[in-house]
């Protein structure tokens, strides 16, 4: 595999631009390759088998760009499909997961609330990390309609400020001291969470986590790129308007059957 190829990085939609974004930022040598299946969003209704399916489909196309790993980005896809991507594939992959491990560790309340999609939250993979801390109270809640909403270019909407306050006002109630945003489209929410929030909760999310272990994986398996080239392509299956707006003029944006 070349160094100076592609990183790939898929997403059901927009929210894992918040991923790449912690790459870029972090590896703004390297080139990117990012995928919005906007058009089969959410992946979090959806079975574990079609989940498995849909990630194959954008596996297969960031290989036919000649990408040098994968990121997956996006909680629910890592937790149901990642397993069978690695025994499918021998590219690299990186996925992302709830972090509950950092916020259990810190929570002096020893109650962390998390706010993901349903197929996240009823994953083996979710259960399995959840299962670690026994001694902290896990309060899950399912973000029916978010997702919908952020793929519509409503995340400042009445309906979105509507939602957000039904799923965390149980969590403030239950004093959770840290709050772990398990889809990768939530940190497109976080002004409006904190406009909600005390502002002794702690906000977590994974891309920053997601940013140094992909560099660490470029330094010990696949290589740095050599090349000054680092163009960002991004690809959609759907309207590119809001993907557009998120990411700012800067990118090109380019609609494709996928």
């Amino acid at each position: 595999m070349d160094n100076n190829n592609a990183i790939g990085i898929f997403d059901s939609g927009i929210g894992g631009t918040s991923i790449w974004s912690a790459i870029h930022d972090l590896l703004p040598d390297e080139k990117t390759i990012y995928l919005a299946d906007s058009k089969n969003a959410p992946y979090g209704q959806k079975s574990k088998a079609q989940i498995i399916d849909l990630c194959i489909k954008n596996t297969d196309y960031l290989l036919q760009m000649d990408c040098k790993l994968i990121v997956i980005a996006c909680n629910t896809a890592t937790t149901n499909a990642i397993k069978e991507l690695r025994e499918k594939y021998t590219i690299p992959f990186i996925g992302i997961e709830p972090a509950i491990k950092p916020a259990a560790l810190s929570s002096k309340t020893k109650v962390i609330g998390i706010l993901a999609t349903q197929g996240t939250l009823t994953s083996d993979l979710f259960n399995k990390t959840a299962g670690m801390f026994q001694t902290t109270k896990i309060i899950e809640q399912v973000g029916h309609g978010l997702v919908q909403l952020i793929e519509a270019g409503e995340i400042n909407s009445e309906d979105m400020s509507l939602l957000l306050l039904s799923y965390l006002q149980p969590m403030i109630d239950a004093d959770i001291d840290y709050l772990v945003l398990g889809c990768s489209h939530y940190p497109y929410l976080i002004p409006q969470i904190k406009k909600i929030l005390p502002d002794h909760i702690h906000i977590i999310d994974s891309g920053e986590a997601v940013a140094r272990q992909t560099k660490n994986l470029l330094r010990e398996q696949v290589g740095f790129t050599n090349t000054k080239e680092n163009e960002s392509l991004f690809y959609t299956n759907t309207n590119p308007t809001v993907l557009k707006d998120i990411l700012g003029k800067k990118y090109n944006v380019i609609e494709k059957e996928f």
